[in-house]
């Protein structure tokens, strides 16, 4: 059985949909005031900071950056962490926006959600995704999206980062 790899988005797509999500932060929220990312461990990170750099050329001023780690939040462990592994973030009257690679069930955001709940009470919970290809098993809609990708579950989609992988491309493989 042969795999069929297609490349989707190169690092000019990439990079396009990041600077179009910096703006549509800004405008959705009407500038950066009391803005958070919070990119999910790992890709989501480097979205973030990706996100951020942009948002910082948009508004000449940064804007802050967190990191969540949801692994004891997840539902698919068979053991359960009985210490929650979030970020000590400071949520509280800010508005979130979690970042990452891939919207596909929802489960992953449901973790992060339940994650950021569990540090504080935010104003709002935003999601910015490079790459939504559906099927979801939750009620969880991204507000930015970089890429509508309709796929059948066989495919699987797969982001590299430069950060991570010395290269900047969304595949699918078939």
């Amino acid at each position: 059985m042969s795999t069929d790899k297609r490349v989707i988005m190169d690092e000019t797509a990439i990079r396009r949909a990041l600077t179009r999500i910096a703006h549509e932060i800004v405008e959705k929220n009407k500038g950066i005031d009391n803005c958070l990312l919070v990119g999910i461990r790992t890709r989501g990170i480097y979205l973030a900071r990706r996100i951020a750099e942009r948002i910082r050329d948009i508004e000449q001023r940064p804007v802050q950056v967190g990191e969540l780690d949801i692994t004891s939040y997840r539902d698919d462990r068979k053991t359960k962490s009985s210490a929650r592994d979030a970020a000590v973030l400071n949520v509280e009257e800010k508005r979130v926006i979690l970042c990452d690679d891939v919207l596909y069930t929802g489960r992953t955001i449901r973790a992060a959600m339940d994650a950021i709940m569990d540090c504080g009470r935010p104003l709002s919970i935003q999601l910015a995704v490079l790459v939504d290809r559906g099927h979801r098993e939750l009620p969880i809609r991204p507000d930015y999206v970089g890429k509508n990708v309709p796929t059948s579950r066989q495919e699987q989609i797969e982001v590299s980062l430069t950060e991570i992988d010395d290269t900047d491309q969304v595949t699918i493989i078939h």
